[in-house]
């Protein structure tokens, strides 16, 4: 019941923007009719048709709410003071609402809204309210587990929020904070032939792990202290790392192309040098071809990092899911000689030529390589299985 007024509250105001005061009031939609009939007052205060429709729907309404307090006290439940500051509340800003086109007449006489003064049943059921949260809060944390924490949490902040001069409540609301709270420790495990740099691992952990916290969930991949305990671990589990040997590859070709050697004179049958019509002599591009052997030497590497991540519950202690997980890099050069004419190649092949054979990386710089692909890897297993966690 303690979220009954509010959840009413914002159903009357979608329903206050639905039709005239008059079919709010029909439907038994008081407050919606109320802040209908405020609305058109504002406009005409004389309005006697609006008059009337707040007049009926003000009464009805505070019947109503004052009824339910008159329950709410008799029935003596100590988690009600809640539901009665939120009703009481309710009276007041209605009264507060009716109060901005008051005085009003009608045919002639005033229309009466008597004033109540809400504010001392207000602040006792506040009051009174915040000490049901704060024993509750007080009771949840003896539990134990972790469901109760984060409700306590729940009930602090709302004694808080009501009152807020409880002595050592914001040290209760750490307290139930830090005890509600799911650790999970992210860490390599490396069951391959193979030892890691110390930074190789470190790379891999940087995975930006506080966007994947929540509320009540936060990774780690470094202990906070001894002392701690982590309800969830996430091993990262490598354990195969292939590095295949270094690969030259040699691929040669021979280039032929025709270019310009110059020109020579066109000659008629007789052996004489022909002329155009203005004179002068003709003429003819020569050609001639050259070739040019391109040797081209293929360097390549790969590597390949196999494994898996699970996710293992403490309590109770049980593997939750085990998901594969790979990753690999490569590396390739291309150089090439040129032997012949190099005028035969074009632009691309001639490019080709200034690039020289390289040193081929080792096989921990080829496991570097590795280091984006497999933590981006890493980070969507434990995107994926967030849900696992809570």
């Amino acid at each position: 019941m303690k979220r009954i007024v509010p959840i009413i509250f914002i159903i009357t105001l979608i329903l206050s923007g639905c039709g005239s005061a008059k079919k709010q009031l029909q439907k038994g939609n008081y407050d919606a009719a109320i802040q209908k009939a405020v609305k058109q007052l504002r406009k005409d205060p004389t309005d006697v048709k609006q008059i009337d429709i707040l007049t009926q729907a003000y009464k009805i309404s505070n019947e109503q709410d004052n009824e339910r307090v008159r329950f709410l006290k008799m029935e003596g439940k100590i988690n009600n003071w809640d539901e009665i500051y939120l009703v009481s509340k309710a009276l007041n800003d209605r009264q507060s609402l009716v109060r901005t086109v008051t005085p009003l007449k009608m045919n002639g006489r005033s229309v009466d809204f008597p004033y109540v003064d809400y504010m001392p049943e207000m602040v006792n059921a506040k009051r009174k309210a915040a000490d049901f949260y704060f024993a509750h809060g007080t009771e949840l944390m003896k539990r134990g587990i972790k469901e109760s924490y984060r409700q306590a949490f729940a009930e602090f902040l709302r004694a808080r929020e009501y009152v807020g001069d409880y002595e050592g409540i914001d040290n209760k609301i750490q307290e139930a904070k830090f005890q509600g709270m799911s650790r999970v420790f992210v860490s390599i495990q490396n069951s391959s032939a193979l030892k890691f740099p110390k930074e190789f691992e470190q790379d891999l952990l940087a995975l930006d792990l506080p966007r994947l916290n929540s509320e009540w969930v936060e990774y780690h991949t470094q202990n906070l202290n001894d002392n701690t305990q982590y309800d969830y671990f996430v091993n990262v589990n490598i354990k195969n790392v292939a590095v295949s040997p270094d690969q030259s590859l040699q691929r040669d070709s021979v280039i032929k192309r025709d270019i310009e050697d110059g020109s020579s004179y066109v000659l008629d049958k007789k052996g004489n040098v022909m002329r155009d019509s203005l004179g002068n002599d003709i003429k003819q591009k020569k050609y001639k071809t050259v070739q040019c052997a391109l040797v081209e030497t293929i360097q390549s590497k790969a590597c390949r990092i196999n494994g898996d991540v699970e996710v293992v519950q403490m309590n109770p202690n049980k593997v939750l899911i085990k998901d594969p997980l790979g990753a690999q890099s490569g590396f390739e050069n291309i150089s090439s000689r040129a032997l012949g004419d190099i005028q035969a190649l074009n632009a691309k092949q001639l490019e080709r030529t200034k690039t020289a054979i390289v040193p081929f990386p080792t096989d921990i710089e080829m496991i570097m390589r590795c280091s984006e692909s497999l933590k981006t890897a890493i980070r969507g297993a434990i995107q994926n299985n967030r849900r696992l966690i809570f």
